[in-house]
């Protein structure tokens, strides 16, 4: 991977400078620090999507189905290959910090930018507090007599510490748990590679084909959930105004981490799969939400389930809560800094440069959330995943309009059809969400609308102060 690590002072000061000027352009200023490389910009997308991110909910898409849970994270893959285009292209058109509630603020209105702001919101909002719960029910399987808002609380008070510090302390941080996961992922990988000539399993499509239980209403019904697996995209595009190439670099960065994770989504919950005894689901509880831990027992050995644990609850599911802190903060910064939410958390720490009134109330309702949630990991899987649904719809809708329909753009696969197999295929998905999501989901979507029509009869409107 080719980057900017070794570049000289006057070459950052130059790319610096650039990216400033177009921030002016687009009528904000630089104040967050710009000290990212490309490695870096990979290093957080990869955290934030968690290399070992479908361990914790292996259980449950086995279980939606049949056990084609290859299918269903490749299926998902190819979803949010067209999300991920989207994200490239506004990246480099709009390179500020405010993701999908930028760009399509930007591409569309401010009316409809606001509402995608909002849903993302939604899943921002529980994002921190459901890793956290993930994390405590890891932990609960070693330690159960410690409660599980104990560990809650304990995660998100060492994560904002560590945010508060600054975004090149959250790197070097990330850079450490990244290879800690990779390593457990080889050793898993390798142990069942072993198993497999030691005839304890043999290889077979039936993790992405099961003719007697295949639909692609099934397929389509599990992917809310392993979209939660996926949903970094916007995470990556919050660094266009800390990363040194700003666009440019989250765009490149965008589309290396799509099709490491891919590979690494695909070939672990195969390999998990192939380890099941039978397709017979796995009971609630327990079995399910560990059922990956307890595959690790069979495969390698009995230690290394508790190695795998440790390494899922303290180290892949606490730098996913880093990051998802730190991502939720600079939302709330950009929305604050167009006016759309109390201005006070637009304020930037002088020392770290880091949105930390955001980041203190992020910390807050993490908190509260997660020990409010402790024991409701499906529910808040799947309210995470519409919002995140609900914002990516909106974001190809803007491709489409700014550079197909404003632009007349010729890129007619970018521009055009990537996007509307985007729409259609996460709108089906989307579709495919439980009731409850649904409800609690266009609940959320109904109080937005009614916030943005308060912020225009209060006489704050959609608007900046640059008037953008």
């Amino acid at each position: 991977m080719k980057t900017d690590s070794h570049a000289t002072p006057a070459r950052d000061a130059g790319i610096n400078d650039v990216e400033q000027q177009k921030l002016g352009a687009l009528g904000y200023k630089q104040e967050l620090n710009r000290t990212m490389t490309l490695t870096d910009v990979v290093v957080y997308g990869l955290i934030f999507m968690v290399p070992l991110a479908p361990v914790a909910v292996f259980g449950t898409i086995f279980n939606f189905s049949h056990g084609m849970a290859a299918l269903v994270y490749l299926v998902a893959g190819i979803a949010m290959f067209f999300s991920a285009v989207s994200y490239k292209e506004m990246a480099k058109e709009y390179p500020v910090a405010g993701s999908v509630y930028s760009y399509v603020r930007l591409g569309t209105s401010k009316f409809v930018g606001f509402l995608s702001g909002w849903a993302i919101l939604l899943d921002y909002l529980l994002l921190p507090a459901l890793l956290c719960i993930l994390a405590a029910s890891a932990m609960g399987a070693l330690m159960p007599e410690v409660p599980g808002w104990v560990w809650v609380i304990g995660f998100i008070a060492v994560v904002a510490f560590i945010n508060l510090r600054g975004i090149r302390v959250t790197a070097r941080m990330n850079m450490i748990f990244l290879i800690i996961q990779g390593a457990a992922l080889v050793v898993f990988v390798g142990g069942a590679l072993i198993a497999i000539t030691q005839g304890r399993a043999q290889f077979s499509l039936a993790p992405f084909y099961q003719p007697e239980f295949f639909s692609w209403e099934l397929v389509f019904t599990a992917i809310p959930v392993a979209a939660l697996s996926y949903i970094g995209f916007d995470a990556i595009s919050t660094l266009n105004e800390e990363a040194k190439g700003g666009g440019k670099a989250v765009s490149k960065a965008t589309m290396i981490v799509l099709w490491l994770v891919i590979a690494m989504f695909v070939a672990q919950v195969y390999f998990a799969a192939l380890f099941v005894p039978s397709n017979e689901p796995f009971a609630d509880g327990d079995a399910v939400n560990n059922a990956f831990y307890h595959i690790n027992e069979i495969v390698v050995a009995p230690w290394f389930k508790i190695v795998f644990t440790l390494i899922t609850a303290l180290i892949a599911l606490f730098a996913n809560v880093l990051v998802s802190h730190a991502t939720t903060s600079k939302m709330l910064f950009a929305m604050a800094r167009d006016g759309q939410l109390p201005r006070r958390l637009a304020v930037v720490s002088q020392k770290h440069q880091v949105p930390a009134t955001a980041m203190i109330v992020v910390t807050i309702l993490t908190a509260v959330i997660g020990v409010l949630a402790v024991g409701q990991i499906e529910l808040i899987v799947t309210m995470v995943t519409f919002g995140a649904l609900t914002a990516y719809i909106l974001l190809h809708i803007s491709v489409v309009i700014h550079f197909g329909i404003r632009q007349s753009s010729k890129k007619y696969f970018i521009h055009w059809i990537s996007p509307i197999l985007g729409i259609a295929v996460l709108g089906y998905a989307l579709y495919s969400t439980n009731l409850l999501a649904k409800i609690i989901g266009i609940s959320w979507l109904v109080i937005g609308s009614i916030v943005a029509l308060v912020l225009k009869r209060t006489g704050r409107t959609l608007e900046t102060e640059d008037g953008l």
